[in-house]
């Protein structure tokens, strides 16, 4: 006989639902852009990059602008930052790696 164990434990702080900002997907994302910013480590460029290619697959309308921090370790300078803000309605970042 075979018994899993499952590893995950009891959640004890409650769910806080989830609500979108901002909604791109009526008209296929038209008039929207998202910021996609690399953390740095290497591939997190492809990789948000990947990211934007599904989207825009997904939203033919969307436009998407590609940051890349360039180190794990900083925050995203105040100038990106001000970039970001003012071009992009959404943003996706990468953490990890």
């Amino acid at each position: 006989m075979v018994r899993f164990h499952d590893p995950r434990g009891e959640v004890r702080t409650e769910m806080e639902p989830y609500e979108l900002s901002r909604d791109i997907r009526p008209n296929g994302g038209a008039g929207a852009t998202v910021a996609l910013i690399a953390n740095g480590f290497p591939d997190s460029e492809l990789f948000v990059s990947k990211v934007g290619e599904a989207l825009s697959e997904r939203l033919d309308g969307l436009e998407t602008r590609l940051w890349n921090k360039g180190n794990p370790g900083s925050v995203v300078s105040g100038d990106t930052l001000e970039a970001i803000t003012s071009e992009c309605q959404v943003a996706v970042a990468a953490y990890g790696h």
